[in-house]
This record gives structure tokens, C-alpha cells and sequence, in this order.
């Protein structure tokens, strides 16, 4: 199933973010601690390399990867100009604390009341940016949801008297390039549901946990998951949960739905749905793509 979501306000969000980057001086960029490449949006690349912007790469929701695929994503990023990673919950005062000097850091030339650090939050729907611009602040300023794309204008506030935060709308870009990756999203639920068959992205979700965390869903899920594949993990929940139709057919979309739910929230453990290597064996294994296919969330070598 190839995934594609693009509300029509991103298009117009994407060109008042272009505007804005030449009044930035450091993107925040919010991402998917399990899926941080998944969850970058090529754009925001474009648009901040463009201008020269340093980045400071977050990995939200580090709480729920797993630590050893994170420590790989951070050596990765930090090995890249002009740009710092940091992993951390956005939910957590004392890690959110920390970051305006992380990006004073990337840029020193600015900070002071003359000439204040512009920062602005970028990311894809859903990762936590309203969260983090709540907490910077230390009130609630940003609407915050469980679905995607609840922020859809700008705004701009001074976190104190020499530095100012712009929060972004979420932007997915116009085609995704990876199926992969439209699978990895919709798990997390940066996608909206209206543009996903629940199923089938449980089904990917479980074929992957099988294949790196086996023993999460047999704790979990009190299953024995030794030759099972992603449908049966479905029908496992089904039957373990007494999820049942009219005429005792199992329930399959209220499993999938359920394993969707636990691996949002933490609840089926630590799980990183990629880390660098099999990012970079994923693209490998797509030489036959079109350059302009293949364009998109390219991992050069670390």
C-alpha cells in the first residue's frame, strides 16, 4: 500500500516557512525518535540548507525508542555540518530546558537584545512541536491533539528578551517516495486516518516488531510467536482480547487498532521501527529507483 497525505494548508505552509527562513537564524527540527529519518521532511532540508541555517535535530519521544538505535541516530546526525542532536522528551521540563543554549551554541553571533536568536520549530504532523513550543515557554500558547496536523498557521513569541520562537504548522511533503516510510508514519500516527487502511499499517508494524523485538509481542500479547507473520500477531490480539464481530468473526481492525494504540503509547516497549543501517540497506536495495525516486531521505555515509 503506497501511503500519500497532503492537506491543502501544507502547500501554503511550506511557502510562509520559506519566507520565515530568511528571518531564522537555527531550525529546531522535531523528530520521531523511532523513526527519525522516516520523519524528516526533505523539504525542511532544502529549505534551511538554502539559507545556511544550522539545525538542532531533536529525537522526541526517546522514552519510547529503543536506547541502542537512538545512540546510533545521534552519532549519525552529529556527525553532519551545522547541525547538533539531542534525544529527549518533549514532556520533560528538565529536557526542554536545555535546548536554547543548544541553539545559542549553534549560533553565538546572535543573543542578545539587539540582535535576539530567531528560532523556528519545524517538523512533520504530529511529532511534538506544539509540545516543545508549551514548554519552552512554560505555558500554553499551542494547540495541542492526538491527531495530526492540529497546528495550522505560524505564530511567533519571545521566550524572553533575546530569543523568539516561531512555531510551524506540520508539513509532510507532496509524494513519499519510500512505502516504507508512509508505513513507519502512519504507525506513529503522523498520517491521517482517512488516508490509511489501519490493517494492513498494523500488519507492517507487527511484521517489523517480529523481526527486531519478538519477545515484546509474546509479553505483551501472551502468544507464542515463534513462524508467526504480522497477520497472525492480529489475530492473536483478536482472539487473546475477545475481539469478536457479529457471527464470532474476530474483530480484525479493533486489534490492529489496539496494537497501533500500544506501540503509540509505549505500552508494547521501547521499539525503533529503523536505525542507520537498515536505513541505508532499505536505499541500497532500491537502485533500480528513478534518481528522482530515489532523491528523497538519502543516507549518505556517516
Amino acid at each position: 500500500m503506497a501511503i500519500q497525505w497532503f492537506p491543502g494548508h501544507m502547500t501554503s505552509a511550506r511557502k510562509k516557512a520559506a519566507e520565515t527562513m530568511a528571518l531564522t537564524d537555527v531550525v529546531i527540527e522535531v523528530l520521531d525518535a523511532r523513526l527519525p529519518e522516516a520523519s524528516s521532511n526533505p523539504m525542511i532540508n532544502e529549505l534551511r540548507l538554502a539559507r545556511q541555517r544550522p539545525c538542532l535535530k531533536i529525537l522526541n519521544k526517546a522514552d519510547l525508542a529503543d536506547p541502542a538505535a537512538t545512540k546510533a541516530w545521534l552519532a549519525y546526525y552529529n556527525s553532519q555540518k551545522g547541525v547538533k542532536a539531542v534525544a529527549l522528551s518533549c514532556k520533560k521540563a528538565t529536557d526542554v530546558a536545555k535546548i536554547p543554549a543548544m541553539c545559542l551554541a549553534l549560533a553565538p553571533h546572535r543573543g542578545t537584545s539587539i540582535k535576539p536568536l530567531r528560532m523556528m520549530i519545524m517538523g512533520i504532523p504530529n511529532v511534538g512541536k506544539s509540545t516543545l513550543m508549551n514548554a519552552l515557554l512554560k505555558r500554553r500558547v499551542a494547540k495541542v491533539g492526538d491527531e495530526p496536523a492540529v497546528t495550522k498557521s505560524q505564530q511567533r513569541l519571545d521566550l524572553n528578551d533575546h530569543m523568539t520562537l516561531v512555531d510551524t504548522p506540520g508539513m509532510m511533503w507532496p509524494r513519499i517516495a519510500h512505502p516504507s516510510d508512509g508505513l513507519m508514519l502512519a504507525a506513529s500516527h503522523a498520517i491521517g486516518r482517512n488516508a490509511v487502511i489501519d490493517e494492513e499499517v498494523a500488519t507492517f508494524l507487527a511484521d517489523t516488531v517480529l523481526a527486531h523485538y519478538p519477545s515484546l509481542i509474546a509479553a505483551r500479547y501472551s502468544c507464542n510467536v515463534d513462524g508467526m507473520d504480522g497477520v497472525g500477531v492480529i489475530e492473536a490480539i483478536a482472539q487473546r482480547r475477545g475481539f469478536r464481530l457479529k457471527g464470532s468473526a474476530p474483530d480484525l481492525e479493533k486489534a490492529a487498532l489496539t496494537m497501533l494504540q500500544d506501540y503509540r503509547d509505549g505500552a508494547l516497549g521501547r521499539i525503533s521501527l529503523e536505525t542507520p543501517e537498515s536505513r541505508r540497506a532499505m536505499l541500497q536495495g532500491l537502485i533500480a529507483t528513478p534518481p528522482d525516486e530515489a532523491a528523497d531521505h538519502s543516507l549518505p555515509d556517516a
